[in-house]
């Protein structure tokens, strides 16, 4: 063959580094094209099976290790990443539910799910009924022949409801369904679903796992083969795919993980018990104290709360100071999410939310960062001074 021009030796290089090179970061493998040794290899893997490397969308090196690492902060076997934590929904609803089905959701669940479960109601003949999220074993009554799937969350999101996640799958499961868990505020390391009884686990990666509030991702866990594979299907159908280097950002998190998780849980305690006693507010909606619901259900089935609580102020109090006490906050940033180093808050309009809610007042739900709790309690008070 003759030597190669300029040109092409920009493109095929000779060189190959040697190997041998080990670090504690996984590496970065950038792919949309992925090259076979031969057709016999091309021909022979399986991307289901993740036995070999196919395209870029169905994983490399990097998105293979973090679904692995995720799977045993659960307790899983199997993993799927989506690109966020409601792409990660969709993805096993899109699995698991046909024109005909029927699916049931907690009222409180995560919003863009509700909105997931209506748009599948309006637009593609999937019944979507909520349910109160402490039913318990009551959710047996509530089971159809056409009942194909039960979310759960646990705690509720913004109302931090706790669910008896054993007796939900214990009746699903007498009757043949599946239940799934948000498992998001947790991370995985204050609750195992898996343990309780659910067959699906879903985490938004955006929040502890990465912990820098700059990444959108999310996860799909499950244990047992044949579940994955058909949410593999969907996943493959819907072309979802993570980037490398959002990957690689989320696993970088991962060492710390419960090192920040258990300093948000602290200094969320500290600041949730203070809040607690202001006359400002009636009611603190922290799973860890014993006025929120289902309190009895996380102390059995939970080991730690994280950085995510919301309150209930005074019902004397109107919207209108609620707001100008959020906009006198220093410390904290009017977004949403959660997870992060930074403190956030955000005013929810609840009783437009929730089909049965029976308290009065204005909610507003915080995510306490690393900041010094002390700090943030100083600003609190400040801006209760001030509305």
């Amino acid at each position: 063959m003759k030597k190669k021009s300029i040109q092409t030796t920009l493109i095929h290089s000779d060189y190959q580094a040697p190997e041998g090179f080990a670090a504690f970061p996984a590496a970065i493998h950038h792919a949309s094209t992925v090259l076979f040794e031969n057709v016999a290899a091309m021909r022979s893997g399986q991307w289901k099976e993740k036995n070999a490397y196919t395209y870029g969308l169905h994983g490399t090196p990097t998105t293979f290790t973090l679904e692995a690492r995720l799977a045993e902060i659960e307790g899983g076997n199997h993993c799927l990443l989506a690109p966020s934590g409601l792409a990660a929904i969709s993805m096993v609803d899109f699995a698991l539910l046909k024109t005909g089905d029927d699916v049931l959701l907690p009222d409180n669940v995560y919003n863009p799910n509700r909105e997931l479960g209506r748009w599948l109601s309006n637009d593609f003949g999937v019944t979507a009924r909520f349910y109160d999220p402490l039913i318990g074993a009551g959710i047996a009554e509530l089971i159809q022949p056409n009942t194909k799937l039960i979310w759960t969350e646990a705690p509720g999101s913004v109302s931090m409801e706790v669910p008896d996640l054993p007796a939900i799958c214990q009746a699903a499961h007498a009757k043949g369904v599946l239940v799934a868990l948000d498992n998001t505020w947790s991370a995985g390391l204050a609750l195992r679903g898996f343990d309780l009884g659910v067959d699906i686990v879903m985490q938004a990666l955006t929040k502890y796992q990465s912990g820098g509030s700059d990444v959108l991702m999310g996860a799909v866990i499950t244990r047992d083969r044949a579940l994955n594979d058909r949410i593999a299907l969907a996943h493959m159908r819907l072309g979802m795919g993570v980037s490398a280097d959002d990957a690689y950002l989320v696993m970088r998190g991962l060492p710390s993980m419960k090192l920040r998780f258990d300093a948000h849980d602290a200094s969320a305690r500290k600041v949730a018990g203070w809040l607690k006693a202001r006359p400002e507010i009636s009611r603190v909606l922290h799973p860890a104290l014993e006025d929120c619901p289902g309190h009895d259900i996380w102390r059995r089935d939970f080991s730690g709360a994280g950085g995510l609580f919301s309150v209930l102020f005074d019902a004397r109090y109107t919207e209108e100071q609620t707001d100008r006490f959020v906009d006198s906050l220093k410390l904290f940033g009017l977004g949403y999410s959660w997870g992060g180093a930074n403190s956030l808050v955000m005013p929810y309009r609840i009783q437009g939310m929730r089909r049965n809610w029976r308290d009065s007042g204005v909610l507003v739900r915080f995510n306490i960062g690393l900041e010094d709790p002390d700090d943030l309690v100083a600003d609190l008070a400040q801006a209760l001074a001030n509305f």
